[in-house]
């Protein structure tokens, strides 16, 4: 077979192939291969096996691309499924104010908080909109993500919500990452709707629902379902008409309490349920039983100083498939790091490193509906990896440069070199 790159001479390859979703006992084999070789042609993965059967099956074309992967490990691309990547302004001050001991409440009643976001994402043009999300997804690149869902949810308007749904759409086609378009006008009751919250539902299910679906601008429609957000209620209201209109669920759920999410995504039949940080045991069971993810954000638990993270270990026991994401965010996704996430499930949710690469992975791309291109090496896929110097433990070294090169697509994406 013809191939136009050649990543040869990895010390192991974990390719993470098979079915997806991988739960339970099945989520720890991350299916390595020693000495191996990993070949593409046109973007396509068309071999990965041992090195010594390479030759005989791969012939370069003639201007083939042939990495030295100098006796490092190679993985899949990471799949980062829960990001609020697309927005304008800056929230970092109020992080040294949360350290100083405000509290978020005091932060808002100063004018900062989401509304400060909103505001600032309203008012950016499309360009400025653009140009300041570039940047973080460059960040996330030389990170190792290879693709990434993005969510609306900082405009809370028709126009600002479609807006930053075009964004998405245009920095989908001018940068690597591949960006999977998500809705979120149920991120928050604006302030100017605060006293009449049917009525923003009203906008959102009548108004901006439409309006996505008639742009084919987003695949997913997301709704924060909390308390202090929106209820259970409200939640499956917006989930069911975003299917009617042809967009796939997926929602935030019990983040900062056990307040009925992960019961609404079994209702609605989501594909994901994100942070869960509250999840109880018979919820899980319930998410096991309907193979829902888990999408769970120690970055987020992390930054917020919440005090406890998702109970990964009884998720995975339960056989609920887990996937980990960032949540890059303005007020508290502070990392675009998919390495320092995996850090985090290992040392602060009780993973295993193995199972830590396939929720970043395969299930991963299981919670984006993407697992049949992306999420592992195997041939016909997408040739999406991370080359790393040395074995798989140097990601969880926070800080040190272990990502050597990302591949998207069968093409050098980012070098260390």
């Amino acid at each position: 077979m013809r191939a136009d790159l050649i990543l040869k001479n990895a010390a192991q390859i974990l390719t993470c192939r098979g079915p997806a979703p991988r739960s339970g006992e099945a989520q720890r084999d991350a299916s390595p291969i020693a000495n191996a070789t990993v070949a593409s042609f046109e973007g396509s993965i068309v071999f990965v096996g041992a090195s010594r059967d390479a030759d005989a099956a791969v012939t370069p074309t003639p201007h083939a691309t042939v990495i030295d992967a100098g006796g490092g490990t190679v993985l899949p691309g990471f799949v980062d499924a829960h990001t609020h990547v697309v927005f304008a302004g800056d929230r970092r001050e109020e992080l040294r104010r949360r350290l100083a001991g405000a509290t978020y409440q005091e932060i808002a009643a100063s004018g900062g908080g989401i509304v400060s976001t909103v505001r600032d994402t309203r008012q950016a043009k499309d360009d400025d909109l653009a140009r300041q999300t570039r940047v973080r997804l460059d960040e996330m690149l030389r990170c190792g993500t290879t693709t990434c869902e993005a969510k609306s949810g900082y405009g809370l308007t028709v126009d600002s919500e479609l807006k930053q749904l075009r964004v998405i759409r245009r920095l989908d086609r001018e940068q690597p990452i591949d960006l999977v378009p998500t809705f979120l006008g149920a991120h928050e009751v604006p302030l100017e709707y605060r006293n009449r919250r049917d009525q923003y539902v009203d906008l959102v299910v009548n108004e901006m629902i439409p309006a996505v679906a008639r742009e084919r601008l987003a695949e997913w429609c997301d709704v924060f379902c909390e308390t202090g957000a929106f209820t259970p209620e409200e939640s499956i209201r917006i989930l069911r008409a975003g299917q009617a209109a042809g967009l796939k669920s997926r929602l935030h759920a019990d983040e900062l309490g056990l307040s009925g999410g992960s019961a609404v995504a079994v209702h609605v039949g989501a594909r994901s349920a994100d942070h869960l940080v509250f999840v109880d045991r018979d919820h899980a069971e319930a998410m096991a039983r309907a193979q829902i993810v888990a999408t769970l954000l120690p970055a987020a638990a992390f930054f917020l100083k919440l005090g406890r993270f998702a109970p990964a270990r009884m998720l995975v026991g339960t056989g609920v498939p887990v996937a980990i994401a960032t949540d890059v965010n303005p007020g508290g996704g502070f990392s675009p790091s998919m390495p320092f996430a995996i850090a985090l499930a290992c040392f602060a949710m009780d993973m295993t490193l193995d199972e830590a690469l396939v929720a970043a992975t395969l299930n991963a791309a299981f919670a984006l509906d993407r697992h049949d291109r992306i999420g592992s090496l195997e041939a016909g896929k997408q040739m999406d990896a991370v080359v790393l110097d040395g074995g798989p433990v140097e990601l969880l070294r926070v800080g040190a440069p272990a990502i050597r090169m990302v591949i998207k697509s069968g093409k050098v994406a980012w070098s260390s070199g």
